[in-house]
């Protein structure tokens, strides 16, 4: 049986919670102190919209946790998308005074300097990986051998329904033409989970849920505050159980059935243990919802344009997709919709409050 560990949290407590968390899931047990241990945070958007990204207290709790059970060598893994910049995001989101802060180096898999990808023969079976890049699965090689810590947060996905720690490995594991694999995405988030499995020496969630992301994520959400703070060992496990929170059935999402099935974790939330905060009761109505950038993305990825997609994805078509996406979310939803449910947020929400406190 599995183990999620739960604590509900507060703005006054939570790095000290996030510490009594990590020690109460037997993080140094899970993870090798000895070997380096990669930080993976998740930026969706790089604007500071709280639920779509790692959150500063996230990653500095962690750090501190991490720090207090013997973890001396850690480092953050960074990556890019077609439409968010990773530089921009530390830089608004606040993470950049938290690196600084306990001396932790930023490293970007994108870049030659800081890695190299390496050709890589996963030895468990693929499902859908070795089809879609038929010339090879690539991977950044500094993360082989070393542990690693995903940092999501509970929200939902328009093409996945839920999100969090299996997806957090999509960025980070593979390349700039990810996106040739969103029409078979619950599939691929297996094969890497298959290839994290036998790459690194340990893999550990810790998920936030302070302000979690309700509709059309994994940017244009609603952000709603529940105090909840989650990790585990089990990547399966913590996204199956910070799904049935949002009000889904874990095993009515294909990426959770599918692992489950194959034995790379436990996705039934009946052989699941909860250890530390009861949610008996916790359903919060979550729904995913759409909008017209994954509106597009549906009907050439899922729907009636999907023989298309070859065309549309595969050359410089792409950039009109690349650039519709940008122009939506960055100069129409967020000037228009998501810079006032910040304001919101900071000015009724207690979280908002505390991210308003981080140095810029």
């Amino acid at each position: 049986m599995s183990r999620v560990y739960i604590l509900k949290t507060s703005p006054e407590t939570v790095l000290d919670d996030y510490a009594r968390l990590l020690k109460m899931a037997g993080v140094s047990q899970v993870l090798d102190p000895g070997k380096t241990t990669i930080l993976k945070d998740n930026i969706s958007w790089h604007f500071p919209y709280l639920s779509a990204n790692t959150t500063p207290w996230q990653l500095e709790g962690v750090i501190r946790g991490l720090r207090e059970q013997g973890f001396s060598r850690m480092s953050c893994v960074r990556n890019k998308t077609v439409v968010t910049s990773p530089f921009k995001g530390e830089k608004l989101n606040k993470y950049r005074p938290v690196m600084q802060k306990y001396d932790i180096p930023v490293l970007y898999n994108f870049c030659d300097t800081d890695m190299k990808w390496v050709r890589y023969e996963p030895k468990g079976e693929m499902l859908a990986l070795d089809s879609i890049f038929p010339e090879g699965i690539f991977i950044p090689d500094y993360f082989i051998g070393k542990n690693i810590v995903h940092l999501p947060t509970v929200k939902c996905h328009v093409y996945t329904k839920t999100t969090g720690a299996m997806k957090n490995a999509f960025g980070g594991l593979l390349n700039n033409n990810r996106h040739y694999a969103h029409s078979n995405i619950h599939k691929v988030l297996v094969d890497l989970l298959v290839i994290q499995q036998e790459i690194h020496s340990g893999i550990f969630a810790v998920m936030d849920g302070t302000v979690c992301g309700n509709g059309a994520g994994p940017r244009t959400m609603e952000p709603v505050e529940k105090d909840y703070i989650l990790a585990g060992s089990d990547q399966v496990a913590i996204d199956a159980i910070a799904a049935q929170m949002m009000g889904f059935d874990p095993m009515m999402i294909p990426y959770i059935r599918i692992a489950h099935e194959l034995g790379l974790g436990v996705g039934n939330p009946k052989e699941i243990e909860i250890v530390g905060a009861d949610i008996a009761g916790a359903n919060f109505g979550f729904r995913t919802g759409t909008n017209a950038a994954s509106g597009v993305g549906r009907l050439l990825w899922f729907g009636p344009l999907r023989r298309l997609q070859h065309m549309f994805f595969h050359t410089p078509l792409v950039y009109l997709f690349i650039f519709g996406s940008f122009l939506y979310h960055d100069y129409y939803w967020w000037p228009l919709k998501g810079k006032k449910k910040m304001k919101h947020l900071r000015a009724q929400g207690r979280w908002g409050r505390l991210f308003a406190q981080y140095p810029d």
